[in-house]
């Protein structure tokens, strides 16, 4: 028995090699879909056909991207989806809402997200015009019916159960909803815990949507070190610290969140779920930013005020000439740089960050089935 499982292993660890390109680019992905649902930190430009104030259309965004122009990609270049699709060799998804999507591109997938939106209904309601996440939900099922059009609905329904799925929620019911402002609606209807565990049992709703939907091999990522960024450090911290309470919530709701995934891939028998660390991801860079070339993460590369921490980033904001020196692009969302080291542990990453499994671990034994 001990023989035969380590033989498997090693075969794993082989499959792996080979899995891997020299230039880090995993083989076998060819014809999987991506489907990405969430907020800002994956949003790739649904928001810029939406008449919203969560909108990150004008210069300097973009400055990194290889058209160096505005995308609605809250980043100065590529987000986690982008580097996602780079590293598996897939094509980049379009916004659901792009008029580009259309035809064969249907077929690489779709991007739902949203800035600002949340678990919750509420939260961003200073935002107004964005797509919350039950409307996600219901665009990826009218986009199965597109799908299902083009190559009919057996065809449309191996395409959904074979992709891959990110979703990327939660920092917003804090940092727009709880915590937005003193005595909010919420904050004075939940003590903190109870708060913690009402949005985790909401969102179990939403992933089980999901996976009725068809999907089946699920990313879930948890939230940042969410008093840590640039904008909470500027509104909150007294000494440059971490402010507290934002990270107590962050605290609470990411073991949380991977109690309710385990408890969600036992009901279904299998682990369609699997749960990204991305707290301590942004942690390693946040608390030791020169080991990863990093001058600073407390103050963004575009804002203004404390750290560059007030207001938006736009053509009038302090701008850094170097980006791969700041882990933090504007007050809230991370760097191109700061993205990729997320995206390396996201494929490659120890069971202290990806929980059962890693990206690449995925890929190997999806493409053994």
């Amino acid at each position: 028995m001990a023989n035969s499982s380590l033989s498997f292993i090693l075969r794993v660890i082989l499959t792996l090699s080979f899995a891997i390109l020299q230039n880090g680019v995993i083989k076998g992905v060819e014809g999987r879909a991506f489907f990405v649902f969430g907020d800002s930190l994956v949003d790739n430009g649904n928001n810029n056909y939406l008449a919203t104030s969560a909108r990150a259309d004008s210069p300097p965004y973009g400055v990194d991207y290889p058209t160096h122009r505005p995308t609605g990609r809250f980043s100065n270049g590529l987000n986690i989806p982008d580097i996602i699709s780079e590293k598996l060799g897939m094509e980049p998804t379009l916004p659901y809402l792009s008029p580009e999507l259309q035809g064969q591109k249907l077929l690489v997938g779709a991007n739902f997200a949203s800035a600002g939106v949340g678990i919750l209904n509420d939260t961003g309601i200073q935002f107004v015009n964005i797509i919350r996440i039950g409307q996600q939900l219901e665009y990826f099922a009218e986009y199965q019916k597109r799908v299902a059009a083009l190559v009919g609905t057996e065809k449309a329904k191996q395409l959904v159960k074979e992709a891959l799925v990110l979703i990327t929620l939660g920092g917003n019911d804090f940092v727009n909803n709880y915590y937005l402002v003193p005595f909010s609606l919420r904050s004075t209807q939940y003590a903190l815990p109870d708060y913690v565990t009402f949005v985790i049992s909401e969102y179990k709703h939403v992933l089980a949507k999901l996976y009725s939907l068809g999907a089946r091999r699920v990313i879930v990522t948890g939230t940042g070190p969410l008093g840590c960024v640039p904008a909470e450090l500027a509104q909150r911290s007294q000494d440059g610290n971490c402010a507290a309470e934002l990270q107590e919530a962050a605290s609470l709701f990411n073991p949380q969140l991977v109690e309710m995934l385990n408890g969600l891939n036992s009901e279904i028998g299998s682990h369609v779920f699997i749960a990204a660390n991305t707290n301590q991801m942004h942690l390693d860079f946040v608390t030791n930013p020169q080991a990863f070339g990093f001058v600073t993460s407390k103050v963004a590369c575009c804002g203004q005020g404390p750290y560059n921490g007030i207001g938006l980033c736009t053509p009038l904001s302090n701008l850094c000439p170097n980006r791969d020196e700041y882990a933090f692009w504007d007050p809230f969302h991370p760097s191109e740089k700061a993205n990729r080291i997320i995206v390396q542990q996201i494929l490659t990453g120890t069971t202290a960050y990806m929980h059962p499994m890693n990206l690449s671990t995925i890929m190997v034994m999806d493409s053994k089935a």
